[in-house]
């Protein structure tokens, strides 16, 4: 059983910084990709930001700039380094990642369970 783990989460005022990470734990074979999404309320899930395995990294219009992705394979974690904070990007922020839980098998995606991020004006 493959299990995202999410910390980092919490209130902040705008302009300041967080970092957000998440460690993948469990069974498997190989880690295709991890990523971030986010959900406020009333709204879609919408991508945040994906690092892909021998890729770079590929950023919503809305994080470019002001959010940097990156990933520790020796940990099987990513992270969210999110500067510049606004009001706006206040939401559940939701890691991602796509898994070959055994050699020869199709990938599937897994989900953490959120961690909220809330930045007060």
């Amino acid at each position: 059983q493959v299990q995202l783990v999410e910390s980092g989460g919490g209130l902040v005022q705008a302009g300041d910084s967080l970092r957000l990470s998440c460690a993948a734990s469990g069974r498997f074979f190989s880690i295709v990709a991890m990523g971030w999404y986010r959900q406020a309320p009333g709204k879609q899930r919408e991508l945040v930001a994906v690092i892909r395995s021998g890729g770079g990294p590929t950023y919503a219009d809305s994080a470019k700039d002001r959010f940097t992705i990156s990933r520790d394979n020796a940990k099987d974690t990513v992270y969210l380094q999110m500067n510049s904070l606004k009001p706006e990007d206040t939401a559940v922020y939701y890691c991602n990642a796509d898994i070959h839980t055994a050699w020869g098998t199709p990938t599937s995606i897994y989900w953490g369970q959120g961690t909220q991020v809330t930045v007060s004006s």
